[in-house]
């Protein structure tokens, strides 16, 4: 039994993870989200289990590492796939129309690998080495840890919540403020990278939307990191990184905090899409039940179809000229300019707050057909919302982020 099978729960058996290391380098996008649309009805069908059980259910997890869906984001070098952040992007879409629990695991879990690229290559290795499939939780809330230099290391603490995908990883990624002393100012925020031996698992995750993510607690006192288990959290701002000697592609290259929305954008433009398509689709058939005139004849519905539509296109075209963008200044060698992370972060909430508004105007269309269990809308509005809780979706952080340099207002230079 390998380091990493030894690490899985009771529930979990190592057959979850694939038997021999596959190489899914030079898979294309377009076959990557076709991987994915295959899946889709399995998926579905699995929905309300993935809900009941609060995490990805065994046979998803084991579908999704077949398919190659987790190593989209992974170097080639490892055998990933080494694809830019839209086709990850498409992936979540396709499955979050069917199940946005398992998209947005599919989505965290998957940038982590990329995550994992920055660190410094030996760091890399002792995780790869043991198995490419290995999954790595994360939790970003840097103020909730603290940690202080020690030799050769640090010494972290900490209790960190919404760690999506947690009872299936072996490690973690967990955030965490750097203090010389613990009443003085931070002075760096990094990662530590723990394995779940290490760390223990808080059941909190009971939740109204996106329950089956798994996004429980996580907690560590006065653990020994050492150093090359560690980054700090300004590597991921797109110039050269530890990790750049050994993965030189365009995908590395990326300020990959400053495009962090777009990992998970695809759970939100995924859950308008099926809306619309489950809506829609049922609202050509279907008669208004207290009047029993054909929906599809109401010139009301027909102006909200074409506004929720307009709103999902829209947003699909900008999530799309972000990733398109970051990924040609990468080709071309450049670093990305501050203005430009700053427009990707404003990009993401706006694009989603397009995709909430989308499904709020079809739940408004379904009627009370879309509140019943059985209908996947009610799953798609709940976990909607849950999504664009998101601090990276929140107008109030990025909105101003990109309002304040916009207006010429000084301020401590943001995280991108």
């Amino acid at each position: 039994m390998t380091g990493q099978q030894q690490g899985k729960r009771g529930w979990m058996p190592s057959a979850t993870l694939p038997s021999k290391p596959v190489s899914f380098a030079g898979v294309t996008s377009a076959e990557m989200v076709e991987r994915a649309r295959r899946l889709a009805p399995a998926i579905a069908a699995r929905a309300e289990e993935c809900e009941r059980l609060r995490r990805m259910p065994e046979a998803t997890e084991r579908d999704l590492h077949a398919a190659g869906l987790f190593r989209v984001v992974q170097p080639a070098r490892v055998g990933g796939a080494d694809l830019d952040p839209g086709t990850l992007v498409d992936i979540c879409a396709c499955i979050a129309r069917v199940c946005p629990s398992t998209a947005w695991n599919i989505g965290n879990l998957s940038s982590h690998h990329w995550m994992l690229g920055y660190f410094p290559p030996e760091t890399q290795d002792e995780l790869w080495d043991v198995s490419p499939d290995v999954l790595i939780a994360t939790s970003l809330i840097f103020p909730n840890g603290r940690g202080h230099k020690v030799n050769d290391g640090y010494e972290v603490t900490g209790r960190w919540p919404l760690s999506s995908g947690i009872d299936n990883s072996d490690w973690n990624m967990l955030g965490f403020m750097v203090r010389e002393r613990d009443d003085g100012p931070p002075v760096d925020q990094r990662f530590a990278l723990v394995h779940r031996s290490q760390y223990e698992i808080i059941d909190t995750w009971h939740a109204v939307g996106l329950s089956g993510t798994g996004s429980q607690d996580v907690a560590v006192k006065k653990l020994f990191v050492p150093e090359a288990r560690t980054l700090t959290a300004w590597a991921f701002n797109g110039k050269p990184h530890p990790g750049s000697q050994v993965n030189p592609s365009p995908l590395f290259r990326l300020p990959l905090l400053a495009l962090g929305p777009y990992v998970l954008s695809g759970v939100m433009l995924g859950c308008a899409q099926g809306a619309y398509e489950q809506t829609v689709g049922a609202a050509r058939k279907r008669n208004a039940t207290n009047t029993g005139v054909p929906i599809n004849a109401s010139q009301p519905v027909q102006i909200k179809v074409a506004e929720a539509g307009a709103r999902i296109d829209a947003a699909e075209m900008i999530i799309r000229r972000v990733c398109d963008h970051a990924m040609e200044v990468a080709r071309a060698g450049r670093e990305a300019a501050h203005e430009d992370k700053l427009r990707y972060r404003r990009d993401a909430f706006f694009s989603a707050r397009m995709c909430l508004e989308a499904v709020d105007i079809m739940m408004g269309i379904a009627g009370s057909g879309g509140l019943y269990l059985t209908s996947n809308m009610q799953r798609l509005f709940r976990d909607a919302h849950a999504a664009n809780a998101h601090v990276m979706f929140s107008p109030d952080i990025q909105g101003a982020l990109f309002g304040q340099h916009a207006l010429g207002m000084a301020g401590p230079p943001p995280l991108l």
